[in-house]
């Protein structure tokens, strides 16, 4: 650098968010776009239009045999090199949660030094197993730095736990963030779009790397109650003993210890969450990967999760209600005030949640505002959530995983 010159300062991470509720599509996916792309250019000093890397467009399923044609012309509608669409039971847009009827919310970013790469997936059996086809030849390579995928999926054609193993095979840290798309409730009935080509099938989504950092943030809504224990037997997906006693009079003490409150959402809400990992000492919200309790034999002692477990393994049991998921996402999206602010985010959140399980409409959307906003938002209610907890990424229900952009 010569004397008297200045380094450039670097590009800002940009997004923008829009949503529309005409019940003819087209005219509600333009509008959408508009406002996207105004939000976009917020606050700019010039009227030159910013240029958008990625856009995501969620359309709820209120629209019925209209959205495919209109997926059909997302790439020509949308100035963005990367776009990728999803249909949706409901729909978030800003700071709106939209539960029926019809809706479209796009979500732009301008990620200036990012690295992208976009994908649409098969899964099909063959004779040597399962296998993922679709895979973009850059893929196949080193990812970036700082890489994460977000995946949208069709519940009833791809295998997502199958598919995290893969990839923690092959590129192990990197988080997966995403969902199971809910605009259908029979195979074949989901919408999925990358560019103009759109799919009845398997899964979309998109690697982010290079200069953007997506900070993954998964709430499952839940909070311990008891201590942490140890399995010292375990038999597939059944607690045996813990801590060198049967597990259900483990849980009758906990029962016992805990007020009236708690001992009502035992009876009806009842969770096991084991550690995502052993090498802690003491254990903190998120540290947990919650599974619902199956059933519990006071006879045989023993407490059936929704998930395999193994001896050595430390749980603690976890309750849920709309408190406890008010106070888990505060506490995720509020609890570092030293953390970056996001230039924009896209929320995966539970159609268990919303106005079935809160009092008030709004509430995860809301919530993400008042704690990290104003704030571009885009998203769905899906059919299961996405996202990781320690260092491993699972399929979760009833939960709020969000995809935070910063720049790296």
């Amino acid at each position: 650098m010569t004397a008297g010159q200045a380094s450039a300062a670097p590009v800002a991470i940009r997004c923008g968010s829009g949503s529309d509720t005409d019940p003819r599509l087209e005219v509600a996916l333009r509008a959408a776009i508009d406002a996207a792309l105004a939000d976009l250019a917020r606050g700019e000093a010039t009227d030159a239009p910013i240029a958008a890397d990625l856009a995501f467009v969620f359309v709820s399923a209120a629209y019925g045999s209209a959205i495919r044609p209109a997926f059909e012309m997302l790439g020509d509608l949308i100035p963005a090199r990367h776009v990728l669409g999803a249909t949706a039971e409901g729909v978030v847009a800003g700071a709106e949660e939209y539960e029926s009827g019809p809706v479209v919310a796009v979500w732009l970013a301008s990620l200036p030094g990012g690295w992208l790469e976009p994908f649409s997936l098969e899964y099909s059996q063959t004779p040597d197993g399962g296998m993922f086809a679709g895979w973009p030849e850059r893929l196949s390579r080193e990812w970036p730095p700082n890489a994460t995928l977000l995946l949208i999926a069709d519940p009833f054609s791809f295998p997502v736990d199958a598919f995290v193993r893969r990839v923690e095979e092959e590129h192990p840290g990197v988080p997966i963030i995403g969902g199971m798309a809910s605009g259908g409730s029979e195979p074949g009935s989901n919408t999925l779009a990358v560019g103009s080509r759109t799919y009845d099938s398997g899964a979309i989504g998109v690697v982010v790397g290079g200069g953007v950092r997506v900070r993954p943030v998964v709430s499952q809504g839940c909070r311990p109650v008891g201590r942490p224990m140890v399995i010292t037997r375990a038999e597939e997906n059944m607690i045996v003993e813990l801590g060198g006693r049967p597990a259900f009079e483990r849980l009758r003490e906990t029962f016992q210890a805990v007020d009236a409150v708690d001992r009502e959402l035992i009876r009806t809400s009842l969770h096991v969450g084991r550690a995502a990992s052993e090498y802690r000492d003491t254990f903190r919200r998120g540290d947990f990967l919650v599974r619902n309790v199956l059933g519990a034999d006071p006879d045989a002692g023993v407490i059936a999760v929704g998930d395999l477990v193994r001896t050595g393994q430390t749980v603690q049991f976890h309750v849920r209600d709309a408190s406890s998921a008010d106070e888990d996402l505060r506490e995720m999206l509020c609890g570092n005030p030293a953390a970056t602010r996001p230039a924009g985010a896209l929320l995966f959140t539970c159609n268990g949640r919303g106005s079935r399980l809160f009092a008030q409409p709004h509430h995860d959307a809301r919530c993400l505002q008042e704690c990290l906003g104003p704030l571009p938002v885009a998203g769905f209610f899906a059919q299961g959530e996405i996202g990781p907890i320690g260092n491993r990424t699972f399929l979760h229900g009833f939960t709020a995983s969000l995809a935070l952009f910063e720049p790296a």
